[in-house]
């Protein structure tokens, strides 16, 4: 896994704005690690993943252990350990998409990209990711790009919404 070096002055990953924003959540709880989701959060939007430096600095903020901020890291989808692309591409493969094409559409996005689920294009553009159910069953098969939804996808549709995300005609959102 690549590993992000010390930007501060005192070698921490976590800037000192996302530091002071972390610790200005503390009073609104009664406990800080209740603060730990956002404070991941946080963290992840400043540096676009989640490296081990920077987990260990959010357990030392919180005052709580290391793999206490990693099993929450690892159990939660939306959270990621390794570096990504600009554009996080999640392919629904849960039963509903999976009936109605998630796979066949997971496997046209890896024809067209030519990476594999979990990887990330050689350009950094696109993370490809087969994930379990992100609740739009009704819209079947249905994707996720940077957590906005396209439902009712075509091989097609996907790859207009992708080549216009690539030539930076749309931005995830335009759906």
């Amino acid at each position: 896994m690549t590993e992000v070096a010390g930007s501060g002055a005192d070698g921490s990953v976590i800037s000192a704005v996302a530091r002071q924003r972390i610790e200005e959540l503390l009073p609104r709880y009664a406990r800080k690690r209740s603060v730990l989701l956002p404070a991941l959060w946080i963290v992840q939007n400043e540096i676009g993943w989640l490296p081990s430096k920077a987990m260990e600095e959010v357990a030392e903020i919180l005052e709580i252990e290391p793999v206490q901020v990693e099993e929450t890291a690892s159990f939660y989808s939306l959270f990621f350990k390794k570096p990504v692309g600009k554009f996080v591409v999640d392919v629904c493969t849960n039963v509903a998409c999976m009936l109605s094409g998630g796979y066949e559409l997971s496997r046209a996005v890896q024809e067209k990209l030519k990476i594999a689920p979990g990887e990330t294009t050689a350009d950094g553009l696109f993370t490809l990711r087969e994930v379990e159910c992100i609740a739009a069953c009704e819209g079947s098969p249905c994707a996720q790009i940077n957590y906005e939804y396209y439902e009712n996808l075509t091989r097609d549709k996907l790859f207009v919404i992708l080549d216009d995300m690539a030539s930076g005609a749309a931005r995830p959102g335009g759906n």
